[in-house]
């Protein structure tokens, strides 16, 4: 093993103003854990992006290595369910928070956190998918195990162009859903319509303040913005329906009324990918090896290079990004 090796670093000083900056590193400076795992393959989620441009309090521990995912190789474990050459996955955990995170050559973990690999899934498509694409599948799982099928109606994606909603899209088609796709960049439609959206609507039709109780309109939901969006989502959800929410790009607030639980009978689905036990995990990555169409998944992601990481989390805070984003650690 090479050392030192190159990371990305959030600091603050004194004054609690967060700086970030690429340097090299040694194993001395990661933390404790049971798994040494040399990194191949990580991503940018938005949580990462929030972390890298300070734009919330993601980070609670300097200085800090961000990255809240990765996929590679064990190098050495005194974990029991892990050896050196088992190759792993990881999402969240607070890995890129609390803990030393994946923007680095390599990552001391606590076993665990970890999961194996499923056969099929290479490190560059695990982090294609990501924790964005297995937040996707845990959402999806929820709307199943609630009761929703096909045959029951639409299910409405917000924040269709982000990682969330771009894998929620393929998984749902692949599935044979009807999805409705919100979005707030129209001319991405064709896009969206690629990976298996049957109609486009405009964002704003949704991010406004809007009634206690709308049109019904669709029979579920997968939304990653919450605040007005989630509210409307509820609001227009057909009787007996749900909705699968899991993130607050737009806002953790949400004005909303009873009407549409107690009128309509639906259901508010709350998923958690950070701290999900591990039999969902892997019951969720076993689902994406068997049901998402990586040509869709290849089409709706990009690869960069590790020094591309902060410019690239940063475009993707401010919108500019679509799909999934990959780092390739291994060159």
């Amino acid at each position: 093993m090479q050392q030192p090796f190159k990371a990305i670093v959030i600091s603050r000083d004194d004054d609690k103003v967060q700086s970030v900056e690429t340097r090299e590193i040694g194993f001395d400076d990661l933390m404790d854990g049971d798994v040494l795992v040399e990194v191949e393959a990580t991503t940018i989620n938005y949580k990462d992006g929030l972390a890298i441009t300070g734009k919330a309090p993601v980070v609670r521990r300097w200085p800090m290595v961000p990255g809240v995912d990765c996929a590679g190789t064990v190098i050495e474990s005194t974990h029991g369910d892990f050896k050196a050459g088992d190759e792993i996955i990881l999402n969240g955990w607070g890995v890129g928070e609390t803990h030393t995170g994946a923007y680095a050559r390599y990552a001391r973990l606590n076993g665990d956190w970890l999961i194996h690999r499923p056969a099929g899934i290479s490190a560059h498509d695990a982090m294609a998918i990501g924790t964005a694409g297995y937040t996707s599948m845990l959402c999806v799982m929820a709307l199943q195990r609630y009761g929703l099928k096909p045959e029951d109606g639409p299910i409405v994606v917000t924040g269709a162009n982000g990682g969330v909603g771009s894998v929620a899209i393929s998984l749902l088609s692949q599935l044979g859903y009807e999805v409705i796709a919100s979005t707030g960049r129209p001319q991405e439609a064709d896009f969206l319509k690629s990976l298996g959206a049957t109609e486009i609507i405009d964002r704003n039709e949704l991010s406004e303040p809007g009634r206690p109780l709308g049109k019904e309109r669709w029979a579920g939901g997968i939304d990653s913005v919450g605040s007005n969006t989630l509210a409307n989502v509820l609001s227009m959800t057909r009787y007996g329906g749900g909705v699968a929410a899991c993130g607050l790009a737009q806002g953790m607030d949400l004005p909303a009324t009873v009407m549409p639980f107690i009128l309509r009978g639906i259901a508010l689905l709350g998923v958690d990918s950070v701290m999900a036990p591990k039999h969902l995990r892997e019951e969720a990555w076993g689902r994406l090896a068997t049901d998402l169409d990586f040509d869709k998944l290849h089409a709706l992601s990009k690869t960069i290079a590790f020094d591309d990481i902060i410019a690239t989390a940063t475009a993707l805070i401010d919108g500019k990004i679509r799909g999934r984003v990959v780092i390739n650690m291994g060159g």
